[in-house]
């Protein structure tokens, strides 16, 4: 068995506004595992400023992944704790390998075109006009789950969009969903949650930064609006250190980016946890590539959860691959008779 890493930059088709400035590009890796003629194909998805594992040995580790491949998932797994974008690669390329079908991890209706995964439409960061714009077009293409990042214009003018979508379509027509990517001040968080749940939201990402643990408890408990965990989960790496962060801060639902939270088996370990103790979750990809989202998107749909998922849509770059998904009125969707172009 043999593997080797291979960087890749992926090309936003517009600058994409977050919280953290604004996305030009996105800088990703694949591992390719080869055995006895048949091939691996893993996305160790990194995300810069955002992955506990952005840090400056990360090539390094790769590199070291694939000198020591013949070890076996079940070690190296382990021994990358600190490394879970690389966990995930390795999870998916040996499913791959496994894999009749090196793209169908998790051969279900799904990868037959039998069936979808509904998801929300995400609502990019910019001008009030930007905001609007991205509004109108999700709503006139199907959706009926529409997340929007907020922090990074004023509140008021925030609130003012939401409020303007609320004059057109009830909570019954549009699930609104808002992203605050730890915006808010813990001070004055309280009250920027009062005014938003007013409208009618199903929920809020991460209102106060990541670490404030007894200020996110607090919130949690007082909130009047359910409150999902985001940015809290990265770099939770043992199943003690999970139950304690979800029994301290009882939020009402968590969120979980497999490439962030290491793979499969990293995201199984949080929804037992939060299942046990009756918080809510769904699944969000991290600007993957199409390989990385195909993965997310098959281990979404046989986790079998009827909420709409946060899965990317695969359109944001000039230069993904091809692949079989596609996006239909607000669902994700493959069809099995297109083929891949996986081409590095």
């Amino acid at each position: 068995m043999t593997a080797t890493f291979h960087n890749y930059i992926l090309n936003f088709k517009n600058p994409s506004g977050t919280s953290r400035g604004i996305l030009k590009t996105k800088e990703t890796w694949f591992l390719i595992i080869n055995s006895d003629g048949k091939e691996g194909i893993g996305e160790c998805g990194m995300f810069r400023g955002l992955s506990i594992d952005d840090r400056p040995d990360f090539e390094a580790k790769l590199k070291w992944t694939c000198e020591n491949i013949n070890k076996g998932l079940g070690y190296l797994y382990t021994e990358l704790v600190e490394f879970p974008s690389i966990q995930f690669g390795l999870e998916m390329a040996f499913k791959s390998l496994e894999s009749e079908d090196k793209f169908d991890l998790f051969p279900s209706e799904f990868t037959k075109g039998k069936n979808s995964i509904p998801i929300n439409g995400l609502i990019w960061m910019g001008s009030k006009a930007f905001m609007n714009r991205q509004i109108k077009e999700k709503i006139d293409a199907g959706f009926n789950c529409i997340k929007m990042k907020i922090g990074a214009i004023d509140f008021q003018t925030e609130v003012e969009l939401l409020k303007s979508i609320r004059k057109e379509f009830s909570s019954k027509d549009i699930e609104l969903r808002v992203d605050a990517n730890g915006a808010f001040k813990p001070n004055e968080a309280l009250e920027k949650l009062k005014i938003v749940s007013e409208l009618d939201l199903h929920s809020i990402e991460q209102p106060i930064k990541q670490g404030q643990i007894e200020d996110m408890a607090r919130l949690c408990e007082l909130t009047p609006l359910p409150i999902a965990l985001d940015e809290e989960l990265i770099g939770v790496f043992s199943v003690t250190k999970k139950q304690e962060l979800l029994q301290t801060i009882r939020p009402q639902y968590i969120i979980l980016k497999p490439t962030l939270v290491g793979g499969f088996q990293g995201s199984d370990d949080w929804v037992s946890i939060a299942e046990k103790n009756k918080i809510g979750w769904w699944i969000t990809s991290a600007l993957e590539s199409n390989i990385g989202l195909n993965a997310i998107a098959q281990y979404t749909f046989q986790k079998n959860n009827k909420l709409p998922q946060g899965l990317g849509t695969g359109g944001l770059f000039t230069n993904n691959f091809e692949s079989p998904l596609y996006v239909n009125k607000g669902c994700l969707h493959y069809n099995d008779t297109k083929n891949w172009k996986f081409n590095l």
